[in-house]
């Protein structure tokens, strides 16, 4: 089996940073923090918005109590992460693998290596409307490129799993069955 080629999951985490970098930097310029605009309200309404917010926390603002400690905590994090996710991209056999890693990469290096030692937080400014699935949250809770590109990965990963490494290890452990039975036959003809 020939070795997975890495080098486009390089060039997809650079465009991750990037596009995540210069959309925050736009919000940051553009809008004063705690505010937003609505996008397309005259077809949708409220249902998509650019809203401006800091997170110092994590993921739906989860964080510890001392803002010094989730700066430290998240970037120590992340960088055992981005080792971690380099070594797996490494162990990749396929261009799905290869390029969720670097969906995975960017958002991780935008968010967490670039954006809380350079401005303290996180940009967060992607809102939309969900209906009330769950009670009390109208708003799925503000997010940014970085994550999406970070969902996207992981939703691409979990395809892998299921549908395309998985089948390789099934296909895998029926072939020594067939080989037994192969055998059987032989003997018995």
């Amino acid at each position: 089996m020939a070795k997975v080629k890495t080098y486009p999951a390089y060039l997809v985490m650079s465009l991750v940073i990037i596009l995540d970098q210069v959309t925050k930097a736009v919000v940051r310029n553009k809008l004063p923090l705690y505010s937003w605009i609505n996008v397309g309200e005259k077809w949708f309404g409220d249902t998509f918005q650019i809203f401006h917010l800091q997170n110092s926390g994590a993921a739906f603002s989860l964080s510890l109590p001392n803002p010094l400690w989730n700066k430290g905590f998240f970037i120590a994090v992340s960088v055992i992460a981005i080792i971690f996710i380099i070594w797996l991209l490494y162990q990749s056999t396929n261009r799905i693998q290869v390029i969720a890693f670097g969906l995975v990469l960017g958002g991780a290096i935008g968010n967490n290596l670039i954006d809380r030692p350079i401005f303290g937080a996180v940009t967060d400014f992607i809102s939309v409307d969900i209906p009330n699935i769950i009670k009390g949250m109208d708003r799925f809770p503000v997010f940014n490129v970085a994550d999406s590109a970070i969902f996207i990965g992981m939703c691409l990963l979990i395809y892998d799993l299921i549908f395309i490494s998985g089948k390789k290890v099934e296909r895998k452990e029926a072939e020594p069955l067939l080989e037994t039975n192969d055998k059987i036959l032989d003997k018995e003809l």
